[in-house]
This record gives structure tokens, C-alpha cells and sequence, in this order.
């Protein structure tokens, strides 16, 4: 089951559903957002959110632009979220800036250590990291989407040495999910899908 705590109104959710076609994306598609809920949810069942509406727009917007290699997609997303919140009276009581700098937040995954975000920020970001946990099937594919992606947006070697570089530096992090939540329930497996990926 999707987490859903609020619903958008028909206009802004076919917006979304649009952004996320646009450009074709192999990875960061509305599937991807499919997924960070169903996460979401396993939070709401379990620890509990304490603000599920910031937490679902952000999920909900936090790729909506995605250009690979930007550096503002993060930005403009959120961007996105504020405009759609500040166009819906229904909204009105949803904290917009906590929206924005979880969204913001996502810019920093494989940075951020436990102490230097809040707990819910934590199981948020642990909720769009989830996939490096997924069966070896789904990790290999979206490992292969994100490629994609940066075909032809820069020289496959810079890609692979970038992308060798980032799945290092998760492995050799003490912890590669910043909540107790996923760090106890994903660790292990993100860690051996992370070993396999780099022959490790």
C-alpha cells in the first residue's frame, strides 16, 4: 500500500505525472516515487511520522525535475512543491519550508552522517536510499537506469569513475542509512549489493 495522508488536487497530481515523464527517465521516474511511499508507509506502520503530510509532498516532488548532472534539480523540485502548496487551499496548514528542505536535503545523499539531520529527516532520506537494499535483480536494474541516464550527458568513463567513487564511499561509511530503522532492517543487504556492484 502507497502512503497517502493527503490528497492532491486532480490538476497539480497530473502536473506531477508529467514532470516526472519529462525528460524519459530510466530511473527517476513516477515508479521511483512509487517505491520511496511504500517505504513511507513500512515508517508510518512502524516508528511513526510526525509530520506525514511534509513528508509525502516531499516524496512526492522531490525529483520532479531531474536533468542528469544538474546541480539545481533538487532546487527546482522543491520549487515545484512550493508552488503546487501555495496554489492549494486544501494545503494551507502543511509546512511548506519543512517540504522544501526535505526535498533540499536529498541533494546531500552519501554526505550526511546521523547526527547532522533530524530523526525524521533521517528515515525520509533512508526512504529514497532503500533501493541500494532491494532484491539483486531490482538493485542491478536501477544501477543500470542511472547509467542511462548520464548517457550521453557526460563521457561514460567520468560516469563509471564518478558513480565507483559514490558506491565507495557508502560501503566505507560506518552507516549507510541514517535512521536505526533502516540501518537495522537494510544494512546488510545494501552492503552486500554494494560488494557485488564493485567487485568488492
Amino acid at each position: 500500500m502507497d502512503f497517502a495522508p493527503l490528497t492532491l488536487a486532480p490538476a497539480h497530481w497530473q502536473a506531477l505525472q508529467d514532470a516526472y515523464a519529462t525528460p524519459p527517465r530510466a530511473y527517476h521516474h513516477f515508479g521511483h516515487v512509487r517505491a520511496v511511499l511504500q517505504h513511507c508507509q513500512a515508517v508510518a506502520e512502524g516508528p511513526g511520522w510526525q509530520q506525514p503530510a511534509e513528508v509525502y509532498l516531499a516524496a512526492l516532488y522531490h525529483d520532479a525535475v531531474y536533468q542528469a548532472g544538474r546541480k539545481d534539480n533538487e532546487a527546482k523540485s522543491a520549487a515545484l512543491a512550493l508552488r503546487a502548496i501555495a496554489d492549494s487551499p486544501g494545503l494551507a496548514s502543511v509546512d511548506a519550508g519543512r517540504v522544501e528542505q526535505l526535498i533540499l536535503l536529498t541533494a546531500h545523499h552519501g554526505e550526511l552522517g546521523p547526527a547532522d539531520v533530524d530523526a525524521e529527516a533521517a528515515l525520509f532520506l533512508d526512504c529514497d536510499m532503500a533501493i541500494l537494499a532491494a532484491p539483486e535483480a531490482v538493485f542491478s536494474a536501477y544501477d543500470r537506469g542511472v547509467a542511462e541516464e548520464y548517457k550521453g550527458v557526460v563521457p561514460g568513463f567520468l560516469y563509471r569513475a564518478g558513480r565507483r567513487r559514490f558506491l565507495q564511499g557508502l560501503l566505507r561509511a560506518p552507516r549507510i542509512f541514517l535512521s536505526d530503522f533502516f540501518d537495522q532492517r537494510l544494512d546488510a543487504a545494501a552492503r552486500a549489493n554494494l560488494r557485488r556492484q564493485l567487485g568488492a
